[in-house]
């Protein structure tokens, strides 16, 4: 491994100014916690290792400012950094051992880099004399995590260590935010140093250029079907506000891209749908009908652009103005016709109205088809998923922060759930499973008097489902919301349409999940037909504790828009 200095300079994406706060010897492990509280950051979600114990002994001294969320497994802390991130728009931070307890955060790390989230992770690692050895769990962490984080070292010394705290904390929120990984040798946390802590400085944010909202503003007023596509990293309550009272003055339908569905009220009528694996065909027709797409933020990714069929790289049959904060983005995957480097607030504030009256019908289409994607389909089975979301619907606030995870049961979720506040959608843009609770946690912690609403499949939940362990530790009271059909259903969705009646390897033997949650100390409830779901979500609003309320769905109810038996048989025709 590279010294502290070379591994910046490798890895590092800008830099952050110190200021002398103390003149007093101190551990690295206390010299990271003072750097971390300095630079802001209040929560610590971690699973303890001996590799950091200097760290954990500092915390000990510093928990009127700094929050120890003690974990049960490295993959659920580092999804928990990651949402704490998505909601305050500051880094997650995560703490974790070496080699195996590294390899179990990789996850956190994956979905940070995919979603665009600040986040660091620190990670215990071997003295510095056992480096290259292959000591006990050894691991060369900086050339593990380089490929997936913006920012990866290895510290060297414990006087140095607020310099390489405050690269990282700059690296992952400067330009397109993302993850930043730091190596952490045990003996440099317990060395002792005289270092200077980090000052705290607001990332840098591009904005656009005045010749560039001229631009927009006259391709705008030459178009005929416009529509305006939000996701993406750098958003603030301020700037979805904004984006959202331009796009109504000027009559423009806005899209949401893959689980970014709560930058924009969905009662808007500007609202006009979501992008991804549960788009409604006539959204999907729409935005290859599009003469011109204004994306604000997005990357316009594979499941957002349907496997890039809808706006085809490398260049789009729409015209296409690409608005992100980072340059080095903006022509990677689509040619464009007006690139504008700019993160989501500078950008917002500098929006003008535009005169929409000539599309006027195409956004009344729009909004009529997404009004339409309401109307539930067929649901096979005892339990009606489009009735339980209505049932939640109807109680909900409107500030309720909804998380999921990845499996065929989010499709309701995204396409019935109406969000109405920034933030208030928790979901991982990479489509991994075991996301929800952890998620919920973590939005519990930021917002405990907000309502917390996690979705998992069976197999979703049982990813991370010791994380129960944790929020009952925490006194929160997240409500979890288990769909069990006993099996890995999107995986078996994708099976029928390619081997139809060929079931292997998709077919789950699960445990009881309401005992499984009162042997955590959670309350557990059963649902077996639709009208028993009102009654238990109700119990679990006021239950002031964890909440599993497990749903016997028929596997029949395969999605949102297809039964198993339908799957099958088309693909058996399609075959014959």
């Amino acid at each position: 491994m590279g010294s502290i200095g070379s591994n910046i300079q490798k890895h590092s994406r800008g830099v952050c100014a110190v200021v002398q706060s103390s003149v007093a010897s101190r551990t690295g492990g206390a010299l990271l916690a003072d750097s971390l509280i300095a630079l802001g950051a209040d929560t610590v979600y971690c699973v303890p290792g001996e590799s950091f114990l200097p760290f954990l002994d500092a915390v000990h001294d510093r928990t009127d400012a700094l929050r120890l969320v003690v974990c049960r497994q490295e993959g659920g802390a580092s999804y928990m950094a990651d949402a704490h991130a998505k909601m305050t728009g500051k880094p997650g931070v995560c703490f974790v051992t070496r080699g195996p307890g590294a390899c179990n955060a990789a996850i956190g790390v994956h979905t940070a880099f995919q979603d665009c989230t600040p986040m660091l992770l620190f990670i215990g690692q071997v003295d510095r004399p056992m480096i290259g050895r292959e000591a006990f769990q050894e691991v060369d962490m900086t050339a593990f995590f380089a490929p997936l984080a913006k920012f990866s070292a290895t510290a060297d010394s414990a006087a140095r260590l607020p310099e390489l705290v405050a690269r990282a904390w700059a690296a992952a929120t400067s330009g397109r935010p993302g993850p930043a990984v730091v190596a952490l040798p045990e003996d440099v946390l317990a060395e002792m140093a005289f270092a200077r802590d980090p000052l705290p400085r607001p990332p840098a944010r591009p904005a656009p250029r005045a010749a560039d909202m001229a631009d927009l503003a006259s391709r705008l007023a030459a178009a005929e079907r416009p529509l305006v596509i939000v996701g993406g990293g750098t958003w603030t309550p301020r700037a979805a506000k904004l984006v959202t009272t331009w796009a109504e003055a000027s009559g423009l339908p806005v899209v949401a891209a893959f689980r970014r569905q709560d930058v924009v009220d969905n009662l808007s009528p500007v609202y006009i749908g979501e992008l991804g694996f549960s788009a409604s065909p006539r959204l999907n027709a729409r935005i290859k009908a599009a003469d011109l797409i204004v994306c604000v933020g997005d990357r316009l990714g594979e499941v957002t652009t349907q496997g890039y069929s809808l706006i085809e790289s490398p260049v789009p049959s729409q015209s296409l103005i690409h608005i992100f904060p980072d340059a080095g983005e903006i022509g990677r995957v689509y040619a464009t016709d007006l690139g504008i480097v700019s993160a989501m607030e500078p950008f917002a504030e500098m929006l003008s109205p535009v005169d929409g009256r000539h599309w006027a019908g195409w956004l009344a289409q729009g909004r009529a088809d997404y009004a339409a994607n309401l109307r539930a389909d067929p649901c096979p089975g005892s339990v009606d998923m489009a009735q339980v979301m209505a049932e939640i619907e109807a109680r909900l606030p409107e500030d309720a922060v909804i998380t999921n995870g990845a499996g065929n049961y989010s499709g309701w979720v995204h396409r019935f759930h109406r969000y109405r506040h920034f933030p208030s959608q928790l979901a991982p843009g990479n489509g991994s499973m075991g996301y929800g609770l952890p998620a919920a946690i973590a939005a519990k912690v930021v917002a405990p008097r907000r309502v917390v609403v996690a979705f998992a499949g069976d197999g979703c939940f049982l990813m991370n489902g010791q994380e129960l362990a944790t929020a009952v530790d925490q006194g929160l009271d997240p409500i979890i919301i288990v769909i069990n059909n006993g099996m890995y259903g999107t995986i078996r969705m994708h099976q029928e349409k390619a081997y139809p009646g060929r079931v292997s390897g998709t077919s789950l033997t699960n445990p009881d999940f309401v005992a499984l949650a009162q042997a955590y100390g959670a309350l557990g409830l059963r649902v077996r037909r639709t009208a028993e779901f009102g009654p238990a979500f109700d119990q679990a609003l006021v239950a002031g504790r964890p909440v599993l309320i497990e749903i016997h769905q028929d596997p029949e109810a395969i999605s949102h828009r297809v039964s198993l038996t339908a799957l099958r048989e088309k693909a058996l025709a399609t075959s014959a």
